[in-house]
């Protein structure tokens, strides 16, 4: 569970469970699906949650994220099926998984004002972050369609995901790095969500983007790691693992974690391990003890799937 008192849609360390028990990656997932299967979730995107513990009786969250929960539910059923080297589960939701991806291609590549996981940061438009997610969700969409045998579908959404890939890179060009939103230039923010366009093999982003990006990271760290964005000197810990899992060296790897640790050793917060914590001061912001920092171990899983 990512947060108090909500049963979260996908809370972004579960993948890494996936290729060690799927089983319970689905377990974490079919309470979504059942839930807009059943016809009382009618929107075309995953609910947020399904409720507060411990009744399951519909979202409490009090807004959506749809382009965030999309992608999602999209990107962990593409991964169950690829370490399960089966279709079986996506054939099982293959119709809610058609709406929610053709949301994703109407409204992902440019999304409007909404929340994403980073919900602390607030509603914000032209995410670029975020549309990454969808473009991966999408190619995610038509790896399954593969596997179930829809070539002709496949084939158009692989297609889609790589014309808005080309799209995003244009679109976030900000002349040494990519923008935090399109629409605002001298902006910066990790892309985190890249890293599943090179765990799961789509590659439907241009090969530069990463390096690129994990360069100007590079520029951009305080004494206690890299910021989440230009906005706030605060950062998520477990997005700097996912970002720096998408360097291409050993010692830019290291170079971004390093901090982590030395935040963690130096804090002067006796609590349970945070992963929203200050890069500039040794005090954390909020969040303790939760399960995303699972996320940590996203190396280990990238290194695996080689």
């Amino acid at each position: 569970n990512g947060s108090i008192g909500t049963v979260d849609v996908t809370y972004p360390s579960f993948p890494i469970f996936f290729k060690y028990n799927t089983e319970l990656a689905k377990a974490l997932m079919n309470h979504i699906f059942h839930y807009s299967e059943s016809g009382r979730w009618i929107k075309p995107f995953p609910a947020h949650d399904v409720g507060t513990y411990p009744l399951a009786n519909g979202q409490t969250y009090p807004h959506d994220m749809p382009v965030e929960e999309a992608g999602n539910m999209l990107i962990g059923a593409a991964a169950v099926c690829a370490y399960e080297d089966s279709p079986a589960y996506a054939r099982e939701h293959w119709d809610v998984m058609t709406t929610w991806v053709d949301y994703l291609c109407q409204f992902g590549l440019d999304p409007e004002n909404q929340l994403c996981t980073d919900d602390f940061a607030g509603h914000f438009a032209h995410n670029a972050n975020l549309s990454v997610k969808a473009i991966v969700g999408i190619a995610a969409y038509a790896r399954m369609a593969d596997m179930l045998g829809h070539g002709e579908s496949s084939q158009k959404y692989m297609d889609i995901a790589r014309d808005l890939a080309a799209q995003w890179k244009e679109m976030a060009a900000d002349t040494d790095h990519y923008k935090l939103t399109f629409d605002r230039e001298g902006t910066w923010s990790q892309k985190y969500n890249l890293v599943w366009d090179k765990i799961l093999d789509y590659n439907v982003f241009d090969a530069d983007i990463a390096p690129t990006e994990v360069a100007y990271y590079l520029t951009k760290q305080n004494d206690y790691g890299l910021p989440l964005d230009c906005r706030r000197a605060y950062t998520k810990a477990d997005w700097i693992v996912w970002s720096a899992t998408m360097a291409e060296s050993q010692e830019d790897f290291e170079a971004l974690v390093k901090p982590v640790h030395r935040f963690m050793n130096e804090t002067v917060d006796r609590i349970p391990m945070s992963d929203w914590y200050n890069t500039d001061s040794k005090h954390h912001v909020a969040f303790r003890a939760r399960s995303v920092v699972g996320g940590y171990y996203i190396k280990l899983l990238s290194e695996s799937m080689k």
